[in-house]
């Protein structure tokens, strides 16, 4: 590999606290991959380096594998384990959410059934109590991953429509972290388009949860 250019790499919940940045320039050389641009950042981080396995890497807010180019200008994200243009809504906001919102976003005369989800703070985790929530997110990559969840549950079952709000920043129990609705002509599809929604939610949209709790704290997914 010869002389190169810069990438931006973005650094997102515990990979943000072990930098100690949320962003920053790298020089990368002609013809380099995934695998070398992780090499250089565990060199200049080593405190990062324990936490590469658990990571995945998007590239302009897509997913890649260790071999992939990283082209000069690259967006280089490092994706800690989450938490998690179609028709539909499909947000990351920082105010406290209402059910309603998605609930007007996928409803009208065409569709019969409609099924919703709402997501809240549980006040205790594995016998611990729980005093507050901070989410964050990489929100362009998240919502357009929201968006593409929408697009393959109508792939699945024609006709669904779905919108997909989630929160972040500092929640408490009991408020409202995600609502979902599912919209289609008849209930089976909707009650499948709204679980699938759910479950595609925890797999590959960036947001990431910390739990605090009366003796510690842990991002969710890195933890215990």
């Amino acid at each position: 590999m010869s002389a190169g250019g810069a990438v931006t790499v973005l650094y997102f919940a515990a990979a943000r606290e072990r930098t100690g940045r949320a962003r920053e320039s790298l020089d990368v050389p002609d013809g380099a991959t995934v695998r070398d641009v992780l090499r250089l950042l565990a060199t200049a981080h080593p405190g990062l380096e324990p936490l590469l396995p658990h990571l995945r890497v998007a590239v302009d807010q897509e997913f890649v594998s260790a071999e992939a180019p990283v082209r000069q200008g690259a967006e280089v994200a490092l994706i800690p384990p989450v938490a998690g243009g179609s028709p539909g809504l499909f947000q990351v906001v920082d105010r406290p959410l209402r059910l309603e919102d998605v609930v007007e976003a996928v409803g009208g005369e065409a569709y019969g059934g409609l099924v919703t989800f709402s997501g809240s703070v549980r006040n205790q985790t594995k016998g611990r109590r729980v005093l507050r929530l901070e989410y964050e997110a990489y929100a362009p990559m998240a919502e357009k991953k929201l968006a593409e969840i929408g697009a393959e549950a109508t792939a699945l079952w024609p006709g669904v429509r779905l919108a997909i709000v989630h929160r972040v920043g500092t929640l408490v129990p009991g408020e409202l972290a995600v609502v979902i609705a599912a919209a289609a002509p008849h209930r089976k599809e909707a009650f499948r388009g709204c679980e699938h929604a759910i479950e595609r939610l925890k797999q590959d949209v960036p947001i990431w949860k910390k739990e605090f709790f009366e003796d510690g704290e842990v991002w969710v997914g890195l933890g215990p």
